[in-house]
């Protein structure tokens, strides 16, 4: 696995405060990713504060992690930027809020001109599968995603 740099920690196009992937917000998710052959994958350790049910990771915090991870593969797999048109989770076992890591991973089902369809997982620290997303990305064309959405181009991303 390598890991994936997030190239909009030091921009100074935008005060980044991404609610997923922003190490400078100090209410959100900060996660952080790793590419896996053509996989995009996030481990993650579940705070209190993203609680629904006692000790459980609540259901929306859950789909933004199916999308968030599918955004980076976006980003890193498809080489450009776009934005969610479908978020589908089918959510199989309760995510329990624990001080283990959890691992959420975006794979490729299908792409096109304009579309990427991804396969998202969620699975606890156990490797028990806890949800599964289908996340669907309109994309870019690059000189839509690097003008208008700050997209630094797939090299940013990478050493």
């Amino acid at each position: 696995m390598r890991k994936i740099i997030n190239p909009f920690v030091h921009s100074k196009q935008h005060d980044y405060k991404c609610f997923g992937c922003s190490p400078l917000n100090d209410i959100g998710l900060q996660l952080e990713f790793w590419e896996d052959d053509h996989d995009v994958v996030c481990k993650w350790r579940p705070k209190k504060r993203f609680e629904g049910y006692m000790n459980v990771v609540h259901g929306g915090i859950q789909a933004t992690l199916h999308d968030e991870v599918a955004s980076w593969a976006v980003y890193t797999q498809c080489k450009t930027a776009g934005v969610t048109s479908n978020l589908d989770v089918r959510y199989k076992h309760p995510l329990m809020i624990t001080d283990d890591e959890i691992a959420i991973r975006a794979h490729i089902e299908t792409i096109n001109r304009r579309l990427a369809i991804f396969k998202t997982t969620i699975e606890d620290h156990n490797g028990k599968l806890c949800s599964i997303g289908k996340v669907t990305y309109f994309l870019f064309p690059q000189d839509i995603a690097r003008e208008k959405y700050h997209y630094p181009g797939v090299d940013a991303f990478f050493e």
